[in-house]
C-alpha cells in the first residue's frame, strides 16, 4: 500500500459514508479489479460490507449476513487501521449490526429495516441508526501520522 490512496478510493469512502452503497460497490469493484495485494483484499472487504448494507436496505437478510461475515473476515488482518481507515471501528460497527441481524433472524428483517427508515435517530456525529440502537458503519479516516502500516 502506498502512503496515499487514489482519489477513487476517497470517492468510494464518501459514497459509503453517505449510504450510497450501490455506487460504493461500483467504485470499490473498479479499484479491486486493478489492485494488487495487500490492497486488493482490503478493497474487497470494504466492497463486501457495502454490498451487505445494500442487501440490508432491500430486506435481504441472507445476503446481508453472508456478506458482512465475509467482508469482516477479509478485513480482520488489516487491524487496527489500513489505508487511512480505522478498520477496528468499521469491524466493531459491522459486528454490532451482524449480531442484531443474527438475533432477530430473517423473518424479522423487515421490522429492522422499517424501524430504521421510520426513525430519525442519529448519533452525535450524525450517523443513521438501525432501530434506534446501532449506528450504520462508517469508513472513519485516520490521521496520516497515526497509520500503523
Amino acid at each position: 500500500m502506498t502512503d496515499s490512496q487514489p482519489d477513487e478510493f476517497w470517492q468510494g469512502v464518501a459514497q459509503f459514508n453517505q449510504h450510497q452503497f450501490y455506487a460504493c460497490h461500483d467504485t470499490f469493484e473498479s479499484l479491486w479489479m486493478e489492485a494488487t495485494e495487500p490492497d486488493k483484499k482490503f478493497y474487497q472487504g470494504i466492497l463486501q460490507i457495502a454490498v451487505a448494507l445494500y442487501h440490508l436496505e432491500n430486506q435481504n437478510w441472507r445476503g446481508a449476513v453472508i456478506l458482512m461475515g465475509e467482508g469482516m473476515n477479509r478485513l480482520s488482518s488489516y487491524q487496527p487501521d489500513y489505508g487511512g481507515i480505522n478498520v477496528n471501528q468499521l469491524l466493531a460497527d459491522t459486528a454490532r449490526i451482524l449480531n442484531i441481524l443474527q438475533e432477530t433472524g430473517p423473518e424479522r428483517v423487515s421490522e429492522i429495516v422499517q424501524q430504521a427508515g421510520d426513525r430519525t435517530d442519529q448519533t452525535d456525529d450524525g450517523r443513521k441508526t438501525i432501530a434506534g440502537a446501532i449506528a450504520l458503519p462508517r469508513l472513519e479516516r485516520i490521521s496520516p501520522d497515526s497509520m500503523s502500516r
